[in-house]
């Protein structure tokens, strides 16, 4: 009776793994695949998923409605897409944020929960001033941070986002004690047009339009390279300070997604990365479709973490 009923559950599992594998093959069959954005409607990051949602909807030949989950510095949406069930049908629009929301003790867990899926995009967050301020060079407006301790209030997008991190990362680096001031949505930029702030460390799609109207003045592009938004721009190490985070965004699923599903959403992404509407949106709105794959992404996602750890321990932001 023992041997029968050993051959009995190995027959059911085999059956049960077959069906698993059938149903990954014909992932994802017209069913709606949720992305969760953990940004609000409007944002940049939230405009940025939409399109690319559009295109993998065309590549895929199913829905890719996106669905808003807000709060905890991106903690609500991970924990989200983490608990469902890792078959593709939900996926989360991630970022450098898996890493600094972990390090900072926003999150319980670190990227590991997620398998990687493929990168979309890459966004350089830049120091923008007004127009009519008296820092016309980064060096200006460090050497008067580092002169007036506490006099220099410079806004950024929440506590724990990555343009908080970038501020901090600036200004630490270089000893200066400026007063971080959190904001939600665009309105980081228009305390700075009002004058409540001095400056503020943004990505491109909050400040880009005041720039080519003249309102505000980009100091620098705290990325890896400059940004093609505005060329002109010199990045912080090019003027001597060592920052460069670049903001990376991509599709990750929860862990123990099966390959063939993996790389069915890869290839949507690819496709509609690679699209003209995808490039026409980042001209318009200030991102640079950066496509990787699904083991590009993934190496990439580990060592960011890494460097990301060490440089929030330097920096006095990691939990002990």
């Amino acid at each position: 009776m023992t041997a029968m009923w050993r051959r009995a559950a190995l027959v059911g599992l085999a059956w049960l793994a077959a069906a698993s594998a059938a149903s990954a093959q014909s992932f994802p069959d017209h069913k709606p695949i949720r992305m969760t954005v953990m940004f609000g409607p409007g944002s940049a990051a939230d405009v940025i998923a939409r399109k690319l949602a559009d295109g993998m909807e065309k590549a895929l030949d199913a829905p890719v409605p996106v669905v808003n989950r807000p709060g905890g510095g991106g903690a609500v949406g991970y924990v989200h897409v983490a608990t469902q069930k890792p078959d593709g049908y939900s996926i989360v629009w991630n970022s450098n944020s898996i890493s600094t929301g972990y390090h900072q003790g926003i999150l319980e867990f670190d990227y590991t929960k997620f398998d990687a899926v493929a990168r979309a995009s890459v966004e350089i967050p830049a120091i923008v001033v007004r127009a009519n301020s008296p820092w016309k060079t980064l060096r200006e407006l460090v050497a008067y941070a580092k002169e007036n301790p506490g006099k220099v209030r410079v806004g950024n997008s929440g506590f724990g986002s990555h343009t908080h991190f970038a501020s901090v990362a600036l200004f630490g680096t270089v000893g200066a004690k400026v007063i971080d001031v959190p904001f939600n949505g665009n309105d980081a930029v228009t305390d700075l047009l009002g004058g409540r702030i001095e400056a503020a460390v943004q990505l491109p799609a909050a400040f880009i339009a005041y720039v080519k109207n003249g309102d505000l003045r980009v100091l620098a592009a705290l990325g890896s390279v400059r940004d093609p938004v505005y060329p002109e721009v010199s990045t912080a190490r090019e003027l001597g300070y060592d920052v460069a985070l670049d903001m990376w965004r991509g599709i990750a699923v929860p862990k123990g997604t099966p390959a063939p599903v993996i790389a069915t959403l890869e290839a949507a992404v690819k496709k509609a990365v690679e699209s003209p509407d995808f490039a026409a949106a980042g001209t318009r709105i200030g991102f640079k479709p950066a496509f990787l794959p699904h083991d590009q992404f993934a190496a990439l996602i580990a060592s960011d973490d890494a460097r990301l750890a060490k440089l929030m321990a330097d920096l006095g932001m990691k939990k002990q």
